[in-house]
């Protein structure tokens, strides 16, 4: 470690006195057709917790505070701004839960982006960065969270991590973080921004409430990347029938994108396409869902012509499905005769298996194709560029989903409709961005669809709601196209949302 660094970062040896730590470094890119000056903060943060304690029928006593996590960010702002509160700010995650933010740090905001081939596919190690000309960074300063247990975020020595494993605590955690930096760096009367992927919208919706209702802090909007506000909608679930009705759209999009179906339906553009889709299922199939055996048997049969027709299977695999194909199943049953799987986050992406005759893809190509990419880049981004040196792992994806508290929602599904919406309504000024991959098979766009027409959002509020498309999967951004398509509808978005 150079002595440069070494002042910087005091506290490598893991949650031994935990303090505040960064490295600061100054950087310039053309970004939106112009070149900008920005620095860049990379370090961790310590959060604490206030200490009281009660005796007796005494009044509780403020004692201090204790150090609980330390959690790891990159800042990036924009030099040369003499008035911050003319200048937004945005705070950006993914999901998971479990994610490292690097996903939509190196792919989609951040000034730096990994190079991927233009249809997202990688390219042969060892990874390599280019400018991110597609960055926001000349619209929003950006900063980029690690939530606690990924990245370089850890509980302090003596506090239980798990505690920071769930629903409440997360979203707790996480804002709490968003108010201190806001407060540290005289950031209140700037517009504010969150953006989240996947289950970062989960977290986004939650923030959104509770930086309002506990801080008063009222955000200028949302960006919601391939949402899953709703589980009920993503959970194929026995007596569940609605993941069925509102996958079978980005099915049918990922059998175009194959050219599985027959003539008539492939060459149609992908947009009309899907207009079709959405119109048969959510009617002539959920009506044959919603039925189940009251259905004659030639309306069965004629139901799983057409389903199997606009997805790309057989009519007698849809038939032995009782007319419900799963995702793992069609994942494993679109390409079988050429002993290949389809990506769950990515439609596009294939995969090989061992074996060509199971149920359901060993794993998901759209997540290890790239994961190595995205982590190789950034770790020697972090450390050769940033300056940022630590001898800790970068947990850039963990399985932390496995054991996610959800005790909140004990017995039913997490569904934030309503959060979401008295969110909206308390601030009436917030925007909401939703950005939605046609061939996203982990959070669909049919799905997506769904959740946002059911808010109940008052007539006044609904022209705050946007939503966006993209011929791309879950993460749209790594599709050169959509990433150029983003950037536009970006500047319109940001530019909507901070007008007086």
């Amino acid at each position: 470690m150079d002595n440069e660094n070494k002042s910087n970062i005091e506290n490598e040896k893991w949650n031994e006195e935990p303090k505040d730590s960064f490295v600061v470094t100054h950087h310039s890119i053309l970004c939106g057709g112009k070149k900008i000056s920005y620095t860049a903060t990379a370090g961790r943060m310590i959060l604490k917790e206030e200490i009281v304690q009660k005796e007796g029928d005494q009044k509780n006593q403020y004692e201090g505070e204790k150090p609980r996590a330390e959690i790891f960010f990159v800042a990036y702002t924009l030099e040369g701004v003499d008035d911050p509160t003319k200048r937004p700010i945005t705070f950006a995650f993914n999901g998971g839960p479990g994610s490292a933010s690097i996903w939509i740090h190196m792919g989609l905001l951040g000034p730096k982006r990994v190079l991927l081939n233009d249809d997202g596919t990688p390219l042969p190690p060892p990874a390599r960065l280019t400018e991110n000309e597609y960055s926001v960074l000349d619209m929003t300063d950006l900063v980029f969270i690690d939530p606690i247990g990924t990245g370089f975020s850890r509980a302090v020595k003596g506090d239980k991590p798990n505690d920071y494993w769930g629903w409440t605590k997360d979203v707790e955690s996480v804002g709490d973080f968003i108010r201190l930096y806001i407060s540290r760096n005289q950031r209140w009367g700037s517009p504010k921004f969150i953006a989240g992927e996947s289950y970062g919208t989960t977290r986004t919706t939650g923030l959104s409430d509770y930086l309002s209702d506990k801080y008063g802090m009222y955000l200028n909007g949302i960006v919601l990347v391939s949402t899953a506000l709703d589980f009920a909608t993503l959970d194929f679930n026995d007596g569940n029938d609605l993941p069925y009705i509102l996958y079978l759209p980005s099915y049918a999009a990922t059998a175009w994108y194959h050219k599985k179906l027959k003539a008539k339906y492939q060459e149609m553009p992908l947009e009309k396409y899907l207009e079709e889709v959405r119109h048969f299922a959510g009617g002539e199939y959920l009506q044959a869902l919603f039925n189940g055996s009251r259905m004659a048997e030639k309306q069965i049969e004629q139901v799983a012509d057409k389903t199997a027709n606009y997805i790309g299977l057989t009519r007698e695999y849809v038939l032995r499905a009782n007319l419900r194909v799963t995702l793992p199943r069609f994942s494993k049953e679109l390409l079988r005769s050429e002993r290949r799987t389809v990506g769950r986050y990515d439609g596009r992406f294939i995969g090989i298996d061992r074996d060509a005759a199971g149920e359901e893809p060993e794993d998901d190509p759209a997540g290890y194709e790239i994961n190595g990419t995205f982590a190789g880049a950034f770790n020697d981004y972090i450390c050769r560029e940033l300056g940022y040196k630590t001898d800790l792992p970068y947990a850039f994806s963990t399985d932390l989903w496995k054991t996610w508290s959800y005790k909140e929602y004990e017995n039913k599904y997490v569904q934030l409709e309503e959060v979401l919406r008295k969110t909206m309504v308390r601030n009436k000024f917030m925007k909401v961005w939703v950005l939605n991959g046609y061939y996203d098979m982990a959070t669909p766009f049919y799905a997506s669809e769904y959740v946002f027409s059911h808010l109940q959002l008052d007539p006044v509020l609904q022209p705050n709601l946007s939503l966006t498309y993209y011929e791309a999967g879950h993460m749209m951004y790594i599709h050169k196209p959509s990433l150029e398509k983003f950037r536009k509808d970006a500047e319109f978005f940001f530019e909507n949302a901070l007008k007086t």
